[in-house]
């Protein structure tokens, strides 16, 4: 009988050695991936992730959505590289299947780099770049040269006369890219207990999905800094001023680039703005409807319930040290006027409000309310009225302690109320402007393909910034660094190969679901719908 026991005990224990051992030995799902986007700089904003199968790059071959997105010459020196190193017979075992990851960084110049970044299989070595450069007719020449503790590879591809950079990290992660500074910020940062915050999704996941976008919020607005000389520049400006991360998925149109997933803001005292939609549910978008056929771009916010808002936003504000100078204001207007305009705002405050600018450079502010005739005789009672409808309020930053950040450009209100709206530009001029065009209904959606771009958007949101690409040429023409203007000019045709782009919040679970729509210039059929019969992000 002890023997037994003995005998099962050695069993037993010679099982658990075996088991730990060859679970020690494998990677668990997701584990390669993390390894992957851990080697990836933090500046990246963007990181898109497929994977390196025929299959993928064969949804593509006939369709030239990618070069519209990423330019033809781009795709040409990638398509190359791909070519001579990914798919060579050399190295191509090591290789297919592996997710890669592209991520765009902010370089000198006023220029931005991709990086190309991923994992080989086991039994990769760095000695077959070297011999892919021994080959006959070999399409590469190779040299290499120390920097630190890295050897990083320069790699002449001679069908493009162009060098790709490479560099292989302990973990035996590839990083290359056409920007040599890229690569070397690569090779000398240091990941020791560097732990990326993207939910990345397990080996289940990802197979689910073509393709997966990650954001990183907080890195928007080095972006923007480095793309934009006009350091005012608003666009995107509630997205770039805030932090947290996004996980979206791929969805695949000829005609269009769809993502959607999980957004997770963080909440702090100078960053929290948007955390302030999270506590409300989705409300339709109707202000979409009513913006000026010549919009450049546009954010919209929805609110299911007003009053809860005006709190959030109140309490946001304190914790941003604003107490005294908008309780200041807010009993001056009490005290001159015997108006409790905190109080009476919030309380005709409708479930919506928006502010955009047009290619004319036009800013405004449309806000729903609940009755535009009590609006009118309360703003009355503080404004200097130019007309029944219109007038002027000379107390600053009104908009922006009533709704936020996002209205802090106007510092003094400009007004007109039209049926249930109050619109608010920054001269009267402006606000005669959006009064001809309201009467005409000179409006954005009665546009064919504003109608077909409007169609894969959510009818639900609390956050969300569309932009036309042919309104924004005048804005980028004013604001981009010149260098980068002039690609666009150079390429228009390309260019207007876009139609807009949307990006939409909705409120789960405190914190947001987010779709993604990137529009081309295409002819398209009526809209396809899921299997549960709604659109993408419908809620």
């Amino acid at each position: 009988m002890k023997k037994q026991i003995i005998i099962t005990v050695i069993l037993l224990i010679a099982t658990i050695a075996v088991t730990v051992y060859y679970f020690a030995n494998l990677n668990p799902p997701g584990f390669q991936n993390n390894q992957v986007v851990q080697a990836i700089p933090e500046n990246a904003p963007f990181i898109i992730e497929f994977n390196n199968d025929k299959s993928f790059y064969d949804i593509f071959k006939e369709d030239n959505l990618f070069a519209v997105l990423a330019g033809k010459q781009t795709l040409d020196d990638l398509a190359a590289v791909q070519k001579q190193i990914l798919l060579n017979p050399l190295t191509e075992q090591y290789f297919t299947g592996q997710n890669v990851f592209i991520s765009l960084h902010p370089v000198d110049h006023n220029e931005v780099g991709l990086l190309v970044t991923l994992a080989p299989i086991k039994g990769f070595e760095s000695s077959a770049f070297t011999n892919l450069a021994n080959q006959a007719q070999a399409g590469i020449g190779i040299s290499s040269f120390n920097l630190g503790k890295r050897l990083i590879y320069n790699i002449n591809v001679k069908a493009i006369n162009k060098t790709f950079y490479l560099t292989i990290n302990e973990n035996n992660i590839i990083s290359g890219s056409f920007s040599k500074q890229l690569v070397e910020l690569v090779a000398t940062r240091k990941t020791k207990g560097y732990k990326p915050s993207f939910t990345i999704p397990s080996d289940q996941q990802a197979a689910n999905s073509l393709a997966y976008l990650y954001i990183n919020y907080s890195q928007l607005n080095p972006l923007f800094v480095q793309l934009f000389k006009n350091k005012t520049d608003d666009i995107l400006e509630n997205f770039r001023h805030t932090s947290g991360y996004a996980t979206l998925s791929f969805n695949y149109r000829s005609d269009a680039m769809l993502f959607n997933g999980l957004s997770k803001i963080e909440s702090t005292q100078q960053q929290g703005y948007l955390s302030i939609f999270n506590h409300q549910k989705t409300v339709d978008n109707h202000l979409k409807d009513i913006l000026p056929s010549s919009t450049a771009y546009c954010t919209s916010f929805g609110v299911s319930d007003p009053k809860l808002f005006e709190a959030d936003l109140t309490e946001y504000q304190n914790q941003k040290g604003l107490k005294a100078e908008r309780d200041q204001l807010f009993l001056k207007i009490k005290s001159e006027t015997g108006i409790k305009l905190k109080t009476e705002f919030s309380n005709l405050l409708g479930n919506e409000f928006a502010i955009l600018t047009t290619k004319y450079f036009e800013k405004f502010a449309i806000v729903a309310v609940k009755n535009g005739n009590k609006l009118k005789t309360l703003l009355s009672g503080m404004s200097k009225m130019s007309s029944e409808n219109a007038g002027s309020v000379e107390y600053e930053k009104l908009p922006y302690f009533l709704l936020g950040d996002a209205f802090g450009s106007f510092r003094h209100i400009n007004f007109m109320v039209i049926d249930n709206y109050l619109i608010i530009a920054g001269s009267n001029t402006e606000l005669k402007s959006f009064n001809e065009l309201y009467l005409n209904r000179k409006f954005l959606s009665k546009n064919e393909k504003y109608t077909q771009f409007d169609n894969l958007l959510a009818e639900k949101s609390n956050v969300s910034f569309l932009c036309n690409f042919k309104n924004l040429l005048p804005i980028l023409k004013r604001d981009l660094y010149d260098n980068l203007y002039a690609r666009i000019e150079q390429d228009e045709k390309a260019y207007n190969n876009f139609y807009g782009i949307s990006y939409q919040f909705s409120a789960s679970d405190q914190n947001f679901y987010s779709n993604f729509c990137l529009k081309i210039n295409k002819d398209s059929s009526s809209v396809k719908v899921d299997t549960v019969g709604k659109r993408l992000g419908d809620r």
